[in-house]
C-alpha cells in the first residue's frame, strides 16, 4: 500500500505469475522517479487487470490500470491512489489493513510484513 504513489506497480516476477503474454503490455509514457536514485526508468509496460477483493458472495470487482515495473522486490505490486480511489478504500498503514465500503457491508484486506 503506498497512498503518495500515483500508479499502481506490478513487479516483473509477479506479471510472470500471471502467464500472461508480455506483448499484453501497452507502452507506457510514464517514467519511475525515485525509485533508483537519480535515476528515470522506464516501465516495460502498462496492462488493465481485474481485481476482485475479498468473496464470491462479498466481493468488489473493478479493473486497475499497472505499470510493469522490472525491479526485484519483496512483494508483488503496490497499490497507490488509483486503487484506492476506484475502490473507495481507506488504508491504515499502521495494521497494513484496506478497507473497502462494498454492496453488503465493509471488505477488509490483510498485507503482510
Amino acid at each position: 500500500m503506498d497512498g503518495g504513489s500515483g500508479i499502481n506497480t506490478l513487479y516483473k516476477d509477479a506479471f510472470d505469475k500471471l502467464n500472461v503474454d508480455i506483448r499484453k503490455l501497452h507502452a507506457s509514457q510514464s517514467p519511475f522517479h525515485g525509485i533508483v536514485p537519480g535515476r528515470r526508468v522506464m516501465p516495460l509496460g502498462t496492462i488493465n487487470l481485474s481485481m476482485t477483493f475479498s468473496n464470491a458472495v462479498h466481493y468488489q470487482k473493478e479493473t486497475l490500470s499497472f505499470e510493469v515495473a522490472n525491479f526485484q522486490r519483496p512483494y508483488n505490486t503496490i497499490f497507490g491512489r488509483p486503487c484506492y480511489v476506484k475502490f473507495m478504500a481507506v488504508s491504515n498503514y499502521a495494521y497494513l489493513k484496506l478497507k473497502i465500503l462494498g454492496l453488503c457491508g465493509i471488505t477488509m484486506v490483510l498485507g503482510n510484513f
